[in-house]
């Protein structure tokens, strides 16, 4: 009596099989991207104007009333939040980005005529001094040094006028150290308990921010590199140490930055720690996408969506991307 292939080898299994049809392939497949894992990266400019980024094709600045029928259309896309980043006039920054503590700063303007607009949609704010400040850097500086503490401080207090303009998630992408369990205190001390913390804990000193730095005008401004306080990108270890000490001072999620070169990273936190991780498109990664489709080099539709699903896949329960609305139309 002659024997059965052993289970689960060629030709009684056959992986194809449950690739022949649309329909299968859809029925079997193990990750799903949809508009609700996205937020949409916007930027906001003073006075009654829209200006094109140039190095991120696509992208605009956007004067208040622009901003806010964009957020109508990305509510309707099913879109459920924006992230908000200012481009400040440059006679506003200064060396300690006093303009970002401002309460009728840009941002928070820009937060409250949003949230009156659009009250379903959440709203992400950056934590962060660099469009503030006359240096570009996110930190007070002192003979040349990024000050830890000092730069906590003001950052504190740049989070609590967010939070009162309406912010439903303060997101700190300083990376300094302890500024998490800080801010969590100032929150609470304001009476802001609910507003959430969104902790850029690996932040990486990356080559792919550099649209992102034209885009809030800090193209020019920054002096030096930003090395002393973003990690190393040949470092994974630290990676969790980092993420592991921003949730134990109250931080609610957790992001990996930039998104595509680090899903290993992405995925070792999501094993690790069992909590929301976000991922970042960063402006690089956008940008390459856009400008390899422009010289039909790629399908930038197919390209976006493949990617988006990558993080998905690698345990991104959200992605901040510039693609968002693109996406979100994409998948109907």
């Amino acid at each position: 009596m002659s024997r059965l292939p052993f289970p689960g080898a060629y030709p009684t299994t056959r992986m194809r099989r449950l690739r022949t049809d649309g329909w299968i392939r859809e029925l079997v497949a193990e990750h799903r991207l949809s508009p609700s894992d996205l937020i949409w990266p916007i930027f906001v400019v003073e006075g009654d104007r829209r200006q094109p980024v140039e190095s991120l094709p696509g992208v605009e600045r956007h004067d208040l009333a622009s901003a806010v029928e964009a957020c109508r259309r990305a509510r309707d896309l099913g879109i459920p939040a924006v992230a908000i980043f200012p481009m400040i006039d440059r006679a506003l920054r200064s060396e300690d980005g006093a303009e970002a503590c401002r309460a009728g700063n840009l941002v928070c303007r820009a937060v409250s005529a949003i949230k009156a607009a659009v009250p379903d949609l959440g709203i992400v704010v950056d934590v962060a001094l660099d469009p503030f400040t006359s240096h570009g850097h996110d930190g007070v500086i002192r003979d040349g040094r990024i000050l830890n503490d000092e730069t906590i401080e003001i950052l504190v207090r740049q989070a609590v006028v967010q939070a009162e303009a309406g912010a439903d998630i303060v997101a700190p992408s300083d990376m300094m150290d302890g500024r998490i369990g800080a801010i969590r205190a100032g929150l609470d001390g304001a009476g802001r308990q609910d507003v959430k913390i969104m902790a850029y804990s690996a932040k990486y000193a990356s080559a792919f921010y550099g649209p992102f730095r034209d885009a809030v005008g800090s193209t020019g401004v920054l002096v030096g590199d930003k090395k002393t306080y973003q990690m190393d990108f040949g470092n994974s270890d630290e990676a969790m140490r980092e993420v592991e000490l921003d949730l134990r001072e109250g931080a609610d999620m957790v992001m990996v930055k930039p998104g595509l070169p680090y899903l290993d990273i992405i995925r070792r936190v999501r094993d690790g720690f069992g909590v929301p991780v976000l991922a970042y498109q960063v402006s690089g990664e956008y940008a390459m996408m856009k400008a390899a489709a422009q010289n039909g080099w790629l399908d930038y539709d197919k390209a976006l969506i493949e990617v988006l699903t990558a993080f998905k896949r690698a345990g991104a329960a959200g992605v901040l991307t510039y693609g968002a609305v693109d996406a979100a139309v994409l998948l109907g």
